[in-house]
């Protein structure tokens, strides 16, 4: 039993995660894998003789076939799938989007059976049914009915204004327009009316509408140029290369309308980045995969038009499949809410049953013994009760109150307009408002626990700048006049001496440009130099002559290369086998003899270049760890350059390194042998090309270093220092690199100097140590669980978690299994069938423990940054603490990788703007700017919160005073189900009298100001504790209300016993009586919502005397003889208000009522305030105080802290390797279009193509 648990708990060592790789697919397994790294890489000329053995294994799971230009060919039965009892339709979708719910015939009925599903007005509708039996009614039907229809009507409306912004969005979508293949010719085609099989023509700067097969374009040896911004948020461009033969054969419209190949694939998946396929054409198969894939999404650059096959189209695309499903979000207030409707029922259906109770026990005692009383009707007293019953269910059914609902929908719409309307949170850069897309979560805003951040393109500007650098020892890039002084003020260099300078770099040491100009040191050419040479950064030539503009793998590398060219080092153009750069206004060329690429483990990369002097040379860049393991033993400026690094590494820039070194003529001849060998390897070629590139970098010369900044977006480290103060966590879900992801977290405060970090192994040896203990316990304690509840960490010290996906897979045990295959192996015995179940069991719960305690952990940290994550690793991780934290989440994003983790949090926010708009669609809240988002969680949110509790408990004791006052008149009336108001009062109660002073607190009131707000982020911590509405404070409004209801009901009753008016008539009858307890409690709530209110304006003050006089005024109107006359049946109380309101001593009566229920409420808010303040009560108090120093107040500088991290910060590279392939290749290169096989010059690239034809 020990080693069978030992050997759950311990990690496989021989297969320790790789920091370094992004985890495979969602729906991919180990098999899949391991297929995929032992087969040949594809070459882009090479056929495939064994395309079908290698793709078996998608004939055992399901194929996907596709053949071109022929629509029929979907028709066939085997395509086809039953959708109900006979009917059947293709398997292959159309390219339509759907996201909208209702059409013109489904959106009445369909709109009406979900507002049903509500309980309350199922509720309601049930009331309406029982007010319409004559033996049972005390109400008129109406009192039910004009409510219920109201609410109806505005939520059906609000419904349908939603569902027709749906229809147009994707009406927008569906409608553009692309060129497809229709009849022989090219026809303008709609994006909803194009087919699987179909081939399309995409115009430069289009987007794609469909997951295609590239078949040519019209760049050399067709290839593509695409940018994802609305797949994963990153800008730099990536190259796409169609397959050699449909290069060569598919470039003529009459060709492509012929082309009748057929495509066999994976079926629809959520991979973005993996593809497997064959094309069979011309009795000849060839290999697919991702370099020749199109994906919806993605935008044509650089490209004047491209020609492709559909092969995915609508819901079968990747980005749709990984959207994730819309989940239905509700609010934790909606939830309590709907738990609190439920408790009103309870307690109302108890109240009616001891009133029915009463009035049996009535009827026996007194009503049979009362002449007078007999209503011809015979029935027996427990046949009355059973009546009455239903009848108290109707009287107080108020309790219940149909318009919250309806108010609680105006409130959230109303609050969303000012978020969209707040010019705070607008952009005027990208022209972009923030906009609340969803009505239905605003409160929720104002009690967010976790924040989950992406961070490309959310946190940063994905923009690369170069801030300075070290050459030879020597630090440039502070502010320096031209003598080397340092400046007070920075002054921007000029840079117009340069031809080439691209006019928006900046610059501000002046003694580098100097330096530059005099020539005099040889290190700062080279250093130049090389940063213009070793890159695989290309030119795009389609621009206007003279304009340069370069495309890199990775944005790192493009700002190194801009700021070559604007220190007069500037690469203009390529070959395959040379570079020409222009060196201070000369213009050279150079051999290039070999790139050896970069990759995520080699962390550099070299070029190695032919001088006109004849010298072979070799640059090479790199991260710092690795560059000085290879440097020459003598080198001089080592120490210096490693000082400067520190120094970068403390203004969290991110460093490289750069060297050189000579290479003989027979050195680089023997290596080439090798490195020819290398690169025709038929397996593990990567392997040894990295052998080889080990051996000839080596005993380099330092330079010195560059220092890049990762600009973030403005205000990030001041947002997240002023959430952090609200006691929200932030963690950063990213599928970038860890160096990347941690120079972030320095840049942006997450993390600092001060902060122990736990990456993935110190967090599993934690997480191992914590579950052998709790087992331990639980073994010697039969009864114990294995939860603990004593922390991970002793201290108040700062701590943060880094963990890698790989990692993160690992210790939530959420490796993917190996398939096997089928065998029909079953339990033998009942004994084995218990132990299978119970295996299973123990599986689940250690899993179940193991999350449970990972989340634990990461809870117990300040920060966590989980890096290399996949789009359903960052949903899951969400998903984790919302199951055991039961915290509020939140997610923020901005591309198509950010779509699940946005729909799986509490609230979903899209960042827009260049990054696309797939996260903005699928979010509940976008904005430009990471830093709107403290606005929208500091003031918005938390003035939301605050509105729509006192709106709530407001709301709740309003109908408790109203209804219950039916109670205490029924022990005088025999327990009757009579009512104690007119009907019509009770009709309107809600609807005019008491609802508008309510709504404009819920939309308007504030505490403190929003620059108070922000200024203090502790008073956001009311909402995360729910300290302003709960059952505590429902049950206080409860008894406030049935205070206020006995007030109501008694002091008129107790003035009204025995007395005589004015005009010697008793007044004491029961319409003036009910008049005077109606007009007692309109004054008493409207002037306790005035108690409630923090924030006048004129609008409130109007709204709640406006409310007192619209109620007297409607009062006098329906107690009027001339509407009696027209409907004598419903207006009963003819000349009751005039006659009673005449009446001084019933003003006398109202007036001491209203007394007695505000003073007890104004002496206890004055005793709260003065002794027991809260944070917002001393805010409120010295506001004029803060106000006073806002006007002297400065913006505190930018919250970089420079110089207080100590650690060394990384270079980021490309997420995938460059085109240096693409560069040897010679498929780059713009000329005349001629067969690959003759362009390839060297033996170089002859080798290469020999070996990708092997």
């Amino acid at each position: 039993m020990i080693s069978e648990r030992d050997s759950e708990t311990t990690f496989d060592e021989d297969s320790q995660p790789n920091d370094e790789v992004m985890p495979y697919s969602d729906d991919e397994t180990e098999d899949e894998l391991d297929s995929r790294q032992s087969a040949l890489e594809p070459g882009q000329n090479r056929i495939d003789r064994d395309a079908e053995e290698s793709r078996e294994p998608l004939k055992k799971d399901g194929i996907w076939q596709v053949k071109a230009n022929d629509r029929r060919f979907y028709e066939q039965p085997q395509f086809k799938t039953t959708v109900f009892l006979c009917f059947r339709k293709s398997k292959y979708a159309g390219n339509a989007i759907k996201t909208y719910k209702y059409n013109p015939i489904t959106f009445l009925p369909l709109n009406l059976f979900e507002q049903f599903k509500r309980a309350a007005n199922f509720y309601f509708l049930v009331l309406l049914i029982l007010q319409s039996i004559p033996q049972i009614t005390t109400l008129s039907w109406y009192t039910t009915l004009v409510p219920l229809l109201l609410v109806l009507g505005v939520t059906a409306v609000k419904d349908l204004l939603d569902d027709i912004a749906r229809h147009r969005m994707d009406k927008e979508v569906n409608n553009r327009m692309c060129d497809v293949i229709q009849g022989g010719r090219f026809k303008n085609t709609k994006w909803k009316d194009i087919k699987v099989g179909d081939i399309i023509r995409l115009k430069k700067n289009t987007f794609v509408p469909a997951d295609i097969l590239l078949l040519s374009s019209s760049e050399p040896n067709s290839l593509c140029y695409v940018e994802t911004a609305e797949l994963d948020g990153e800008t730099n461009l990536k190259f796409k290369m169609a397959l050699e033969v449909t290069h060569r054969h598919l470039q003529e419209e009459s060709a492509m309308a012929d082309f009748d190949g057929l495509i066999e694939c994976e079926e629809p998946n959520n991979r973005l980045d993996k593809f497997a396929g064959t094309l069979f054409w011309r009795n000849t198969s060839y290999a697919l995969d991702a370099d020749k894939i199109l994906l919806r999404g993605c935008k044509i650059r650089n490209t004047d038009f491209c020609h492709g096959v559909v092969i995915f189209a609508g819901a079968d695309t990747k980005i749709m499949k990984n959207s994730g499903k819309t989940k239905f979000k509700r609010t934790k207030i909606d939830s309590l809410m709907n738990y609190m409707v439920y408790t009103i029922i309870v307690v109302l259906m108890l109240l009616s049953a001891g009133l029915a109770i009463g009035h049996t026990y009535w009827e026996q005692q007194i009503a049979n013994s009362s002449w007078y009383l007999y209503d011809a009707q015979d029935s027996s007293p427990p046949y009355r009760g059973f009546l009455n019953f239903w009848g108290y269910i109707i009287v107080l059914n108020t309790m219940v109150p149909i318009s919250l609902y309806v108010s609680v929908e105006v409130i959230r719409w109303g609050q969303s307009y000012f978020i969209n309307w707040d010019l705070q949170m607008y952009y005027p850069e990208k022209d972009t408002a923030a906009k609340a897309r969803t009505t239905t979560l605003n409160e929720q805003l104002g009690q967010i626990h976790y924040i989950f951040s992406d961070k490309t393109g959310t946190l940063t500007q994905n923009i690369m700048t170069f801030k300075k650098c070290c050459i030879n020892g020597q630090r440039y890039g502070d502010w320096r006049d031209g003598g080397g002084q340092l400046q007070s003020h920075p002054e921007q260099v000029d840079f117009s001496w340069n031809a080439y300078a691209d006019g928006k770099f900046l610059f501000y040491d002046h003694y580098l440009i100097e330096q530059i100009k005099s020539g005099k040191e040889p290190e700062i050419h080279k250093f130049f130099f090389l940063l213009a040479i070793c890159h695989t950064v290309m030119v795009d030539t389609s621009l206007d002559p003279g304009q340069l503009s370069y495309q890199a793998a990775s944005p790192d590398e493009g700002a190194l290369v801009t700021a070559a060219r604007n220190f007069g080092y500037v690469f203009l153009s390529r070959t395959q086998n040379t570079i020409t750069i222009s060196e201070m206004g000369l213009e050279r060329t150079y051999d290039v003899l070999a790139i050896l690429d970069f990759n995520s483990d080699r962390k550099r990369m070299s070029v190695i270049v032919r001088e006109s002097s004849g010298n072979i040379r070799l640059y090479c860049k790199g991260a710092d760890t690795v560059i000085y393991e290879r440097l020459h033993p003598r080198n001089l400026k080592r120490e210096a350059t490693e000082e400067a690094l520190d120094i970068f590494a403390n203004e969290t820039l991110r460093t490289l390194c750069l060297c050189y070194r000579d290479i003989s003529h027979d050195e680089f001849e023997a290596w080439n042998k090798k490195f020819v060998e290398a690169s025709v390897a038929t397996t593990n070629r990567d392997e040894a090309l990295d052998k080889v590139y080990e051996e000839i970098e080596k005993n380099l010369i330092l330079l010195g270093a560059t220092a890049i900044e990762d600009k973030l977006q403005d205000g990030v480290p001041e947002t997240i220092s002023r959430l952090s103060k609200a006691d929200i966590k932030i963690w950063v879900l990213t599928g970038d690199k860890k160096e990347t992801a941690e120079n972030i977290g320095f840049s942006c405060e997450l993390l600092t100097d001060e902060t122990t970090i736990f990456y993935g192994e110190d967090t599993s040896a934690l997480l191992q140590t914590r579950l052998e203990n709790q087992r331990n316990r639980a073994g010697s304690n039969t009864h114990s669980s294995l939860r603990m509840n004593e922390t991970f960490f002793q201290g108040s010290r700062d701590r943060a978690l880094i963990i890698t996906g790989s990692w993160l897979n690992e210790i939530l045990l959420e490796k993917k299994k190996k398939k096997k295959k089928l065998k029909l192996k079953f339990p033998r015995t009942a004994e084995e069938k218990k132990k299978q179940i119970e295996k299973r069991r123990r599986a689940e719960a250690y899993k179940e423990q193991q999350q449970q305690n990972f989340v634990d952990l990461a809870c117990e940290c300040r920060a966590v940054i989980c890096c290399r994550v996949t789009p359903k690793q960052k949903a899951m991780v969400v998903e984790l603490v919302k199951k055991y934290k039961k915290a509020v989440t939140l997610a923020i994003g901005d591309g198509a990788n950010d779509v699940n983790m946005i729909k799986t949090a509490h609230i979903g926010v899209g960042i827009s703007g260049q990054e696309g708009m797939q996260a903005v669609m699928s979010s509940d809240y976008s904005f430009a700017q990471f830093r709107y988002l403290q606005r929208l969680l500091l003031v918005h949110g938390r003035w939301s919160y605050i509105r729509m509790c006192k709106f709530l408990r407001y709301f709740f004791y309003k109908n408790f005073a109203f209804t219950l006052v039916h109670i205490w008149y029924s022990f005088f009336n025999g327990f009757s189900a009579q009512t104690a108001y007119e009907d019509w009062f009770i009709t309107l109660y809600n609807v005019l009298y008491s609802s508008l002073p309510v709504l404009l607190v819920g939309l308007l009131d504030q505490d403190v100001s929003d620059k108070l707000s922000l200024r203090f982020p502790r008073l956001y911590v009311l909402g995360q504790k729910d300290l302003l509405f709960n059952y505590k404070k429902f049950f206080l409004s409860l008894l406030h209300g049935a205070v206020t209801s006995l007030i109501i009901f008694f002091i008129p009753y107790g003035a009204y016993l025995k007395t005589m008016g004015q005009d010697g008539e008793a007044p004491s009858d029961y319409q003036s009586f009910a008049v005077t307890a109606a007009s007692s409690l309109i004054f008493v709530v409207n002037f306790q919502i005035g108690l409630d209110t923090s924030y006048w304006t004129f609008v409130n003050a109007f709204s709640v005397f406006g409310s007192i006089a619209l109620y007297f005024g409607i009062t006098f109107d329906l107690h009027s003889a001339g509407i009696h006359v027209l409907f004598p049946s419903g207006f009963q109380f003819t000349g009751t208000a005039p006659n009673a309101l005449r009446q001084p001593y019933l003003w006398l009566t109202m007036i001491l009522s209203i007394a007695i229920c505000l003073l007890p409420v104004v002496a206890l808010r004055f005793l709260s305030a003065t002794v027991w303040p809260s944070e917002s009560d001393r805010v409120q108090k010295n506001r004029k105080k803060y106000l006073a120093e806002e006007q002297q107040w400065r913006r505190r500088p930018s919250a970089f802290r420079r110089g207080v991290s100590g650690r060394r910060s990384a270079y980021a590279f490309s997420h995938q390797r460059g085109y240096a392939d693409l560069i040897a290749s010679g498929r780059s290169i713009r000329k005349k279009r001629t067969p690959l096989d003759a362009v390839l010059g060297s033996s170089v690239a002859e080798a290469r193509g020999d070996g990708e034809a092997s």
